[in-house]
């Protein structure tokens, strides 16, 4: 099993799915690979310290979160060599290209990345929207080898392997507003205790841009028990937000068919800590019918 996260920033996995992917592990043990990619350079959000001392503190701060939970790590690199600047991220044909050769070489049963905002009203950030939007236009095209040979050339066009082409869901993304609707809740609470040292990682975010840019309604925390107790309290507000009321800590995501559409009894013998609760079946039978 192979699971893979593309998302824009450094952080937004771990608050979005690093949970489920430690429950995952538990169940796999060895048999399971990890790995995330992070498709911005990390150097714009912060208010005072410059963008080179930010991009180097937030890679710093990723590896570090990815070192705890056992992850590969890779910055995406477009065919020139450069990564994407943060708040500029489009799914223009080389993001398109170089998320093609990442997928490609890791080869992902399970591919997770930000949704689309199907409410024209609800908010987004440019570069979680990019992600999204490169993903599904990039995922047909993992299974076509000859796609971006002119950015990466083969030596043999002739001589081609299948790829894989992996699930594709969906994670939660509090910029839409909490819009509700989630497929599969997982309840990640056996694994929290990992999932705030992960974040805590992050302290530039945690600590710094996030209590001075206001929109997340955060205090500095002083430690990790200060900090365990608030991304507590942000978790069940979430739960709150796509209408789970039951006991537990859950991450939330929904199923695509931007790859390979699964069946609802692969999903339920996959994901780890289904919850019913949490989990709309009713609405994701249906929907995984109509594209079978």
């Amino acid at each position: 099993m192979k699971l893979l996260c593309v998302h824009a920033h450094f952080d937004d996995f771990e608050f979005v799915a690093g949970g489920t992917f430690e429950l995952w592990r538990r169940r796999f043990g060895p048999k399971l690979r990890t790995k995330l990619i992070v498709c911005t350079d990390g150097c714009a959000g912060h208010q005072f310290r410059t963008r080179e001392e930010t991009g180097r503190m937030r890679l710093a701060e990723q590896l570090a979160a990815a070192r705890l939970g056992g992850h590969e790590f890779e910055l995406l690199r477009l065919p020139d060599g450069r990564t994407p600047r943060e708040g500029c991220l489009n799914a223009t044909p080389d993001v398109l290209a170089g998320l093609w050769r990442a997928i490609r070489e890791f080869e992902p049963d399970y591919l997770f990345c930000p949704p689309l905002a199907a409410d024209p009203l609800a908010g987004v950030h440019v570069d979680h929207l990019g992600v999204a939007e490169a993903v599904r236009k990039v995922a047909y095209l993992l299974n076509v080898p000859h796609a971006y040979t002119p950015e990466y050339p083969v030596a043999d066009e002739s001589r081609s392997e299948p790829c894989r082409t992996p699930v594709i869901i969906n994670v939660y993304d509090g910029y839409q507003g909490g819009d509700g609707g989630s497929d599969l809740g997982v309840d990640v609470g056996a694994a929290f205790d990992l999932i705030a040292e992960m974040s805590w990682c992050h302290q530039s975010q945690i600590r710094e841009w996030l209590p001075w840019v206001g929109r997340h309604d955060l205090s500095a925390p002083a430690d990790l028990p200060a900090w365990k107790e608030t991304l507590r309290q942000r978790m069940r507000k979430t739960a709150r937000g796509q209408g789970v009321t039951a006991d537990g800590l859950f991450e939330f995501f929904n199923v695509t068919a931007w790859g390979t559409a699964p069946t609802l009894e692969q999903l339920e013998k996959d994901f780890p800590n289904l919850a019913r609760g949490a989990s709309n079946y009713i609405r994701l039978r249906q929907r995984l019918a109509r594209w079978a």
